[in-house]
């Protein structure tokens, strides 16, 4: 087993504090901290303590590190990817791809040759990315579309006159019409549209009203930041999720989602396909967002863990990952399994031991496990392992 050595991502809506602190940095940080990637996706692969990164320390010894079961289902290649993200700022509204539309989508920008790097481009690898995060601090999120009923009221109540077509829209042809109809808008419409809808959710807060004071609360200040942007528009029919910390939420393929602030362990199928929808001065591919959105509405559950070998799982319907919180104590526990295992401390200091080996991990840190290795731990410490979920 082997330290991991970790990159961060600066997106401009990352946390100055959360990342830094977990990494024992200076805090605030002088730019913003996003995203904490551990795992062996190419872009950006975690460093082992002997220096080779780690996609291409799998690539070297496949079987020995994913283990023959992994390496069978899903190639040369750690199918799963584990984050900490930490976001100050709202982050885009965004959805991803089935495996067949990340395959079929990859290849067709391969043979278009465009490049994998241009801020164009749309599928950057061949994979789907379902998601789940789990809250390290309060989240609150953007995720799936509210029901139809409940959105047309949310809209009607505004009043405003510029809404009226997204309301007959909604109405007349449901989700699937209104989506692209906004997005379409063009930039004359859409500021007018986006400020009148901001002006009147302003002034239901103001009033204290509480029908939907929290939706209306983030459209406008969604509005300050974006104006212009139909994302805002489109947040009024979006669930909107509060995670306190412990809690979880699944995203599968198609999911139009936003992360709107907090902080949290999220762990995904490796992949960095992402589609955005709105909120965000990046490029946005209508087309391809359109094909890759599921337009079904209704509530979104709340994850809640189960007791599971080593500690609390969180049960997800994919093959890619499965996440386990580990509350060490000073008695060893075991952490042994049947495929390779990414493991993060997020508080005190870990121990792992395996026959020949002893690492230890303080806050922040995290380690790579060869699938089969026999391991066991202790702490004091807070620990987030993942794993592949075969069956």
């Amino acid at each position: 087993m082997w330290q991991l050595q970790n990159a961060v991502r600066h997106y401009p809506w990352g946390s100055h504090t959360v990342i830094p602190e977990l990494l024992g940095s200076p805090s605030p940080a002088d730019r913003p901290h996003a995203e904490l990637w551990m795992g062996a996706h190419p872009d950006e692969p975690s460093v082992r303590s002997d220096g080779v990164p780690l996609d291409k320390a799998i690539a070297g010894e496949p079987e020995l590190l994913l283990g023959s079961e992994v390496l069978e289902r899903f190639g040369v290649r750690l199918p799963f990817l584990m984050k900490v993200l930490a976001a100050e700022k709202p982050v885009s509204l965004q959805a991803h791809p089935t495996a067949e539309q990340a395959e079929a989508g990859f290849a067709a920008e391969e043979a278009a040759g465009v490049p994998r790097d241009d801020p164009t481009r749309t599928f950057r690898d061949p994979f789907h990315k379902p998601e789940m995060l789990v809250a390290l601090t309060e989240v609150e999120a953007l995720c799936g579309f509210r029901p139809v009923e409940e959105s047309l009221h949310c809209l009607a109540k505004l009043q405003v006159p510029e809404l009226k077509p997204t309301i007959a829209a909604l109405a007349r042809g449901g989700l699937r019409s209104v989506i692209p109809q906004l997005l379409a808008l063009p930039a004359d419409q859409r500021d007018v549209l986006v400020s009148e809808v901001a002006r009147a959710a302003a002034g239901f807060v103001a009033a204290h009203d509480p029908e939907f004071i929290n939706t209306y609360r983030w459209a406008a200040a969604l509005a300050e930041t974006y104006p212009g942007d139909p994302g805002v528009v489109i947040s009024l029919m979006c669930n909107h999720l509060r995670l306190a910390p412990g809690e979880a939420v699944f995203l599968p393929a198609g999911n139009l989602h936003a992360y709107l602030c907090g902080a949290g362990v999220e762990v995904m199928a490796s992949s960095d396909n992402v589609l955005r929808g709105g909120l965000t001065g990046k490029h946005v591919d209508l087309a391809a967002l359109i094909e890759v959105l599921d337009f079904s509405d209704g509530r979104v559950p709340v994850l809640r863990p189960v007791l599971g070998p080593g500690g609390l799982r969180y049960p997800v319907p994919v093959e890619e990952f499965d996440l386990t919180h580990c509350q060490l104590g000073d008695q060893v526990g075991t952490l042994t399994t049947r495929g390779p295992q990414l493991v993060l401390c997020t508080e005190g200091t870990a121990v792992l031991s395996t026959a020949g080996d002893e690492l230890t991990l303080p806050k922040g840190t995290s380690a790579f496990v060869p699938a089969g290795t026999p391991v066991s731990a202790r702490g004091p410490a807070v620990l987030y392992r993942v794993t592949t979920n075969l069956s």
